[in-house]
């Protein structure tokens, strides 16, 4: 495969890779790094690359095994895994400030979830992908997928409703 045949292949899914990379490793430097072995990696394999049936699929699960190695890595010890989905927009102050505490919430209640259901949470809710293509990247049952989806949701749902009817938690 040629240079420009691989950038077409690539391109269009890069930053879905770096986003997964900043959604487990945090840090934006980290990601980049992560982003790039991974395109590296692809590129050693670019002669096979046209036998795999979903190339995006097979990088996914590359990235996320790259990174879930350098979470459990002493070198990453300070890495952790959040959730931060919010913009800037331009809104009055206030719902500024709820959003901002509302996305804060979310992560700490993320970083609490099972690693599976924070991975299902990962590609379904902000990545939007179907259920069958993450029972592919995680090697999972589409069946499993809904059920980790339904648990991480409904344990972020109760976590928040518990904060807001009772203040801090």
């Amino acid at each position: 495969m040629r240079q420009s045949e691989f950038l077409n292949v690539v391109m269009p899914f890069k930053d879905k890779l770096y986003r997964l990379a900043k959604r487990l490793l945090v840090s934006t430097e980290e990601a980049e790094d992560a982003t790039q072995e991974i395109l590296l990696k692809l590129w050693s394999k670019n002669e096979k690359i046209g036998s795999y049936n979903n190339v995006e699929a097979f990088a996914m699960t590359m990235t996320k095994n790259f990174c879930l190695d350098r979470l459990k890595s002493r070198q990453a010890g300070n890495l952790k895994l959040v959730h931060s989905n919010y913009g800037e927009t331009s809104t009055p102050l206030q719902k500024q400030v709820e959003a901002k505490d509302s996305a804060s919430w979310v992560q700490k209640i993320m970083e609490e979830l099972p690693e599976q259901q924070k991975m299902v949470l990962q590609l379904r809710d902000v990545e939007e992908y179907d259920y069958d293509e993450i029972a592919e990247m995680l090697d999972m049952k589409p069946s499993t997928v809904r059920v980790a989806l339904s648990r991480a949701r409904k344990t972020v749902r109760e976590k928040l409703m518990q904060k807001h009817s009772y203040g801090i938690g």
